[in-house]
């Protein structure tokens, strides 16, 4: 038997402050677009029961997690894995504007190396390092049949990646747009039955630009 596991990236969210300057991520918070993402996600998910509702433990995760709950009788405790946290950057300032379009444009493209350094921070392999043994964990945890995973665009990467491949290999190409919705089944294989879907837009009608394309135009205007 196969459990499965709704996998989410978080809703969307600001990564500048009231003065429209760039801010820590682990301060980001949803938009007002991003929460009308998570009620979306509650009501395509409203009949599915989740024995086990874990985040990151960063804001973003867990207030998408908790409106896409809101209003459930039956709602698990949701959980703060701080090993999911996000592949975590560099300092912006110690960027040159040409330096932070190639780490944002370049980040995710094919089969990214190990060694490739996120902002000059955390690598592609640091990152695998916590995340696969965390879902192996999990995996291994018995008691539970159906999971929701609230998680970040690069741990949702790496982890489709495993799925798909076996391998410690990152797909840099799988998009991950804000509020978007993979489905996996578990078992002695793993089968991906959704990557990617958005339903506040399942025909990407707003544009062609990728997640990281958005947030280089985000930053590059508050630091110019």
């Amino acid at each position: 038997m196969r459990r499965r596991i709704y996998l989410l990236r978080h809703a969307e969210v600001s990564y500048l402050g009231a003065e429209g300057r760039p801010i820590r991520p682990e301060q980001a918070a949803l938009t007002e677009k991003g929460e009308a993402q998570a009620r979306a996600l509650g009501k395509l998910l409203a009949k599915v029961h989740f024995d086990r509702v874990v985040t990151s433990g960063l804001p973003r995760t867990l207030d998408t997690a908790r409106r896409l709950l809101a209003g459930r009788k039956d709602a698990p405790t949701v959980e703060s894995w701080p090993e999911f946290a996000e592949l975590r950057g560099g300092k912006l300032r110690d960027l040159t504007a040409r330096a932070l379009e190639e780490a944002l444009l370049g980040a995710f493209r094919g089969a990214v190396p190990e060694s490739t350094r996120f902002l000059g921070g955390e690598s592609v392999g640091e990152l695998f390092d916590r995340v696969l043994p965390a879902f192996q964990r999990l995996m291994g945890e018995p008691g539970w049949d159906c999971a929701l995973l609230v998680l970040h665009g690069a741990v949702n990467r790496a982890l489709l990646s495993w799925a798909l491949t076996g391998a410690r290999t990152f797909l840099g190409h799988i998009e991950q747009s804000p509020g978007c919705l993979n489905i996996l089944d578990i078992g002695d294989d793993c089968v991906v039955r959704t990557v990617n879907f958005r339903p506040d837009d399942p025909l990407f009608l707003d544009g062609r630009e990728t997640t990281m394309e958005k947030l280089h135009e985000e930053l590059r205007g508050a630091t110019r």
